[in-house]
């Protein structure tokens, strides 16, 4: 908010809890989802501060309190929570809990740059799958399955039911037919076993190092949980391999980064990794991008997804149609590029 000091977004009471200077308080990234700020507390060093969401309970923090000690444990980087002054891992807030978590070093992207990015990127996810194939956790926040490409169809063909005056429901209505003939048209997947999964690796969820281009750390651990690989590998082609950002409707497949991620991902997961999870690289990405196009064309009619960016777009309505035909011009693409992509993806196992 212009002219407006990020302190003053922020309650005292949050502020005191992990005795943070209000004078250093400021937004950090673009994220749409928890509000995230940076600060630094009275000894000086830099936290990170988010009131998250409240689709995700206060309980999620126990998850990401055992897992980023496990990866620690591992040697991995990884943002650590910071307990307030009495000893908690969260401050509840009728808006979303408030939490505090150390600060690492780099930088975000909102795309994927070059092949060695790529390449890092995949080798990063790989470590950080390895890392936790021996944790031993229940977790406390067990999400409900979330890819279900059949349910997201089944909401669009809902949202088009219920919203048969929308002022986008002709495009909309256009664009759930490209949907439906694309989702036709997707393989079954293999059964895999189920494995910790980061659950949204997308692009802006990685850091990458200030001065080069390693990959320092995955972000973002509200969704971790048990799940099927190809599914999380999908849903990091789809973001990594995109040469546009989501919301750009003319974006195309990068078949170059593609193969460079899979190849940083092999280099460290090769001996462990199943080779039908590695074959399964290629349907799973069309596969997420099928169930994300229906998601959004869904959310262009019911305007509740949670993520909007009114700077760029008027309504969510247009966001998240403009999210829609992305998705399927880069799965037209991922088609169009089909034979060389199930080779490259055959090779990395």
């Amino acid at each position: 908010m212009a002219g407006v000091n990020p302190s003053q977004l922020i309650e005292p009471r949050v502020l005191a809890a992990w005795n943070l200077d209000p004078e250093s308080a400021r937004p950090l990234g673009n994220g749409l989802i928890n509000r995230t700020f940076i600060a630094r507390d009275r000894a000086g060093c830099l936290r990170v501060l988010q009131q998250v969401n409240r689709l995700f309970p206060a309980k999620v923090n126990e998850d990401i309190e055992a897992v980023t000690a496990h990866l620690q444990a591992r040697g991995l980087a990884t943002p650590r929570l910071v307990r307030t002054l009495d000893g908690q891992l969260c401050l509840p807030a009728p808006d979303g809990a408030w939490r505090v978590l150390t600060h690492v070093p780099g930088r975000v992207l909102d795309r994927m740059e070059n092949p060695a990015q790529a390449r890092a990127a995949g080798a990063l996810l790989a470590r950080f799958h390895r890392a936790l194939d021996d944790l031993e956790h229940t977790f406390r926040n067990v999400r409900p399955p979330i890819h279900q490409p059949s349910r997201r169809l089944a909401e669009l063909e809902q949202a088009l039911a219920a919203h048969p005056r929308h002022r986008l429901r002709r495009a909309a209505g256009a664009l759930a037919e490209q949907v439906f003939a694309a989702a036709a048209a997707l393989p079954a997947l293999p059964d895999t076993p189920l494995r910790v999964m980061h659950g949204d690796p997308k692009i802006s969820n990685l850091v990458f190092a200030a001065d080069s281009d390693a990959a320092v750390c995955m972000l973002d651990l509200d969704t971790l949980g048990r799940m099927a690989l190809p599914f999380e590998l999908g849903d990091a082609c789809r973001s990594w391999c995109s040469l546009s950002t989501e919301d750009d409707p003319r974006s195309r497949f990068s078949a170059e980064l593609f193969a460079a991620a899979l190849d940083g991902y092999g280099s460290v997961a090769r001996g462990w990794w199943l080779p039908e999870e590695a074959q399964a690289a290629v349907d799973a990405t069309a596969t997420i991008q099928v169930e994300l196009a229906a998601r959004f064309c869904a959310d262009s009619l019911n305007e509740c997804y949670f993520g909007w960016n009114p700077a760029l777009f008027a309504t969510r309505g247009e966001q998240n149609l403009a999210r829609a035909q992305g998705q399927l011009a880069v799965h037209r693409s991922l088609l169009a590029q089909r034979e060389r992509l199930d080779a490259l993806a055959a090779s990395a196992g």
